[in-house]
C-alpha cells in the first residue's frame, strides 16, 4: 500500500468492511484522547495537519468522488469536534462521537454545502464543517452546564 493510500485510509481504518467512516472517527477519537490533556491548540493543530495530509493523499491517489475507504476526512473532523470538549470524559467522548457522526451522515445546511465542493477540498470540507458544528455544540453545552461532561 502506498503512503498516500495509508494516509487517506486513516492508517487502514477505511478498509473496515462495515461503517468505515465510523471506524475512522473511532480511530481519531482514541488518538485524540491524549491530545485533550495537552494545550488547547493541540487538537485544532492536529486537525489542520490531518486536513493538509488529506488534501495531499486524496490528490495523490487520484480519487474521484468520496469513496468509503477515504477516512482521513473523518479523522480531521473528529479531532475538530473533540476540541469543544476541553477535557476527556467518557460521556463527553461518546457525545462528541455521536454528534459528529450524526452531522456527518445527516449533512444539515453547511455540511451539505461543503460536501458539494469539488475535488479533495469537498471531500475534506463536509467533515470539517460537521466537526466545527459539533465543537460549537459541545462548547455551548459545556459553557451552560459545566458539570454535564464531568
Amino acid at each position: 500500500m502506498s503512503a498516500a493510500k495509508l494516509v487517506a485510509s486513516g492508517l487502514g481504518a477505511g478498509w473496515t468492511p462495515v461503517a468505515p467512516g465510523s471506524a475512522g472517527s473511532l480511530l481519531a477519537l482514541i488518538l485524540g484522547i491524549p491530545m485533550l490533556a495537552g494545550p488547547a491548540w493541540l487538537l485544532p493543530a492536529a486537525a489542520l495537519l490531518a486536513l493538509l495530509a488529506g488534501l495531499w493523499s486524496i490528490a495523490a491517489c487520484g480519487v474521484n468522488g468520496d469513496p468509503g475507504w477515504v477516512v482521513i476526512d473523518e479523522v480531521a473532523g473528529q479531532w475538530l469536534a473533540m476540541w469543544g470538549l476541553g477535557h476527556a470524559s467518557p460521556l463527553g467522548l461518546v457525545v462528541a462521537f455521536a454528534i459528529f457522526r450524526l452531522l456527518d451522515i445527516a449533512k444539515p445546511g453547511p455540511v451539505a454545502w461543503a460536501e458539494r465542493q469539488p475535488g479533495a477540498a469537498g471531500i475534506m470540507a463536509d467533515d470539517l464543517a460537521a466537526g466545527a458544528l459539533t465543537a460549537g455544540i459541545l462548547w455551548a453545552v459545556r459553557s451552560r452546564w459545566p458539570e454535564f461532561f464531568g
